[in-house]
């Protein structure tokens, strides 16, 4: 260690900087509200108090350029003097400036988790660009903005990559890469030439422990050339000679502290007899001096537990509980409907108990080693619907889940995280699962389809009604925006339905293609409304088209389940008949194809328990909802409509609506 600060606050960013076209050589950091500047020997040169309401999320400097992001506000410093500022309408992630000394202007670019990068200029936007998920990182294009200095790398938090160009008048999209593996998110980026090749490659650094390296093809397109797996998420990642000189390594840091390098440097050198003795010395000495090293940080550690213990329960010591901080994400896959809940401790994991006061499904995660138990629960007398405990293995310090809700039941889910430290102690987190939580914000919709409208009005505020949609819908930021009026665009991952929500003080209009998403937020609202003792008066205007079209876009859906279900009930018949007959020669090409594809269907199968389940339910909750809005009641005809169901045909399944 070249130097070492004094414990203080977390430090959120650290960034390097100088006088611009010199090495950058000095080191800042944002802890709080404030920002503090080092020389490379440890020397303090800059204390920096912004006063702040919020703590720093996002940092980037330019030489005296000083660019600051808070949750919702952006500010740009010049010598530590206030130049420009930008409250956005939703969370900012990370902040970047293209470089000052390529480009006439300064162009900084925000980007924020409502899925768009925000150029500004001066205190104002000049575009906005819409990327293919919530950006978290943002990087410059070959570490100065590629050719034109105007190339901008953007990471999101569902795992995709991308690449555009940042003009004066508008972004030119370059490539992006989709997250085909169903990869972590993207946590940060650098770009470095690890390959050797002369053309920097794009080192990537993911929240599942995956550390990629893309190099580039000859018409500058991104190809994936190493894959490494971590056992924690990588916080950052940079290319450079550290260990060895002429050995170019990737130096990675993860979630607990680790610090770790990939290095280009062989482990078996090519060479003749008298040189194999040399290098099999040489690693000898390094594998003798790592582990003198190992033994003597365990013999500290077990000298620092012994103390620890002995202070914990002397007479004199208060109750002292251990703290220990859970990164948790709990987001909506697009993909499969589904919501991934990742929690990571910086100690190992010990058990993890999920509860659950709505209905939902817990789904296979392939990564998850940990073993799951099931508790009995009484759903009517104490509102637990799901009780399930993860005991891990040791040294696991990263669990992923996967979980699926019901649109229309909402309610709180809760974790309670045990890690193995002693006293033993734990800590809770919560995820509301709200009542459209399979819906997800979009900027575009199809203006073209059937449409039924459910209209407010009241004697509500502009707050009170944006407070009302943040309840229903995910995604949407907490703070009312700007402005008297707004509009939100969604669309339902699971069926891809769409929603429209347009409101201001004393009026909200929700317009939607399915349904049963109206009938959900006229239960919500009114109830919501009915707590606050908020006077509401609704209407709705209903499409009868919209339900044939609702119906068509499940039915591709359920005929795939439908059929998936046949095959994986004939599966262990027809493993009989092979047994019996020796072959599978006698099989029609259909069946023949079954067993083949067993080992797949079945996994698909599993990972997908009530998928059938869930699309009658929906299929169901069309059918009351159409009618509910006549004034009928049609819970008896439920029966029939299932039978039609199993059939999977679709022309009688919409004459059964017609007709009832």
């Amino acid at each position: 260690a070249v130097f070492k600060t004094l414990p203080g606050q977390k430090i959120a960013r650290l960034e390097l900087g100088g006088v611009i076209n010199t090495p950058q050589e000095k080191i800042f950091i944002a802890a709080g509200s404030e920002i503090r500047g080092f020389t490379k020997r440890g020397k303090q040169f800059l204390s920096f108090e912004t006063n702040l309401t919020e703590s720093i999320k996002a940092m980037h400097v330019s030489g005296s350029d000083l660019f600051l992001s808070a949750s919702y506000i952006y500010n740009h410093y010049c010598d530590c003097k206030d130049q420009h500022y930008y409250l956005s309408g939703d969370k900012i992630n990370d902040v970047i400036c293209l470089p000052v000394e390529r480009l006439p202007s300064i162009t900084p670019v925000l980007a924020c988790q409502d899925r768009v990068l925000r150029v500004l200029q001066g205190s104002d936007v000049m575009y906005e660009t819409e990327v293919p998920g919530p950006p978290t990182v943002l990087a410059l294009h070959n570490g100065n903005g590629g050719d034109s200095g105007e190339d901008l790398l953007f990471g999101t938090s569902d795992g995709k990559l991308g690449l555009i160009q940042i003009t004066t008048s508008k972004p030119i999209h370059k490539w992006e890469i989709r997250n085909e593996k169903k990869r972590g998110g993207i946590l940060c980026v650098d770009s470095f030439d690890i390959v050797g090749d002369g053309v920097k490659d794009l080192l990537v650094g993911r929240d599942d422990g995956m550390v990629e390296v893309y190099s580039f093809d000859s018409a500058n397109e991104p190809v994936l050339r190493f894959d490494q797996m971590l056992s924690e998420s990588v916080t950052s990642i940079q290319g450079g000679c550290v260990g060895k000189e002429g050995y170019d390594e990737i130096v990675v840091s993860t979630y607990s502290g680790w610090v770790t390098g990939l290095t280009t440097e062989p482990v078996r050198k090519e060479s003749g007899p008298g040189e194999e003795v040399k290098i099999n010395q040489e690693m000898q000495n390094k594998i003798s001096n790592l582990r003198s090293e190992l033994e003597h940080l365990q013999y500290k550690i077990l000298q620092e537990r012994e103390k620890y213990q002995q202070s914990s329960q002397s007479s004199k010591a208060k109750s002292a509980v251990p703290s220990f901080s859970v990164n948790d994400k709990f987001t909506l896959n697009k993909d499969d409907a589904s919501y991934s809940l990742i929690l990571e401790v910086q100690t190992a994991i010990d058990n993890v108990l999920i509860q659950s006061d709505v209905p939902i499904d817990l789904l296979d995660v392939d990564k998850n080693s940990a073993v799951v138990s099931f508790s009995s629960c009484d759903s009517e007398s104490n509102d637990n619907f799901l009780l399930a405990t993860y005991r891990c293995q040791a040294n696991t310090t990263r669990l992923e889940l996967k979980i699926r809700s019901i649109e229309g039941q909402y309610g709180t889910l809760q974790a309670y995280v045990t890690p193995r430290i002693q006293p033993k102690t734990c800590q809770v987190r919560q995820y509301l699962i709200k009542p459209l939580s399979l819906h997800q914000r979009t900027h575009f919709i199809d203006h073209d389809r059937p449409m039924n409208t459910l209209t407010l009005t009241g004697q509500f505020s502009f707050a009170e009604v944006h407070s009302w949609v943040v309840f229903c819908l995910p995604e949407v930021p907490e703070k009312p925006p700007a402005g008297e009026c707004v509009t939100f665009y969604f669309q339902n991952t699971f069926l891809d339905t769409q929603l429209e929500s347009t409101y201001r003080k004393g009026e909200g209009v929700f317009k939607s293609d399915n349904i049963s998403t109206i009938s959900i937020l006229k239960d919500v609202l009114s109830k919501e409304a009915t707590k606050r003792k908020i006077n509401l008066n609704i209407s709705y205007e209903i499409n009868e088209v919209s339900v044939k079209h609702t119906l068509k876009l499940i039915h591709p859906k359920l005929e795939y389940q439908l059929l998936l279900a046949k095959k994986v009930q004939l599966i262990d018949a027809l493993k009989e008949l092979q047994v019996h007959e020796g072959n599978t020669n006698f099989l029609i090409p259909e069946y023949r194809c079954i067993l083949e594809e067993a080992d797949q269907l079945q996994e698909e199968y599993k990972k997908q328990p009530a998928h059938l389940e869930r699309l009658y339910g929906m299929i169901t909750d069309l059918f009351i909802d159409k009618f509910k809005f006549k004034g009928t009641n049609v819970k008896t005809k439920v029966p029939l409509l299932l039978e039609i169901l199993d059939s999977s045909d679709q022309n009688a399944l919409i004459a059964f609506f017609d007709a009832a």
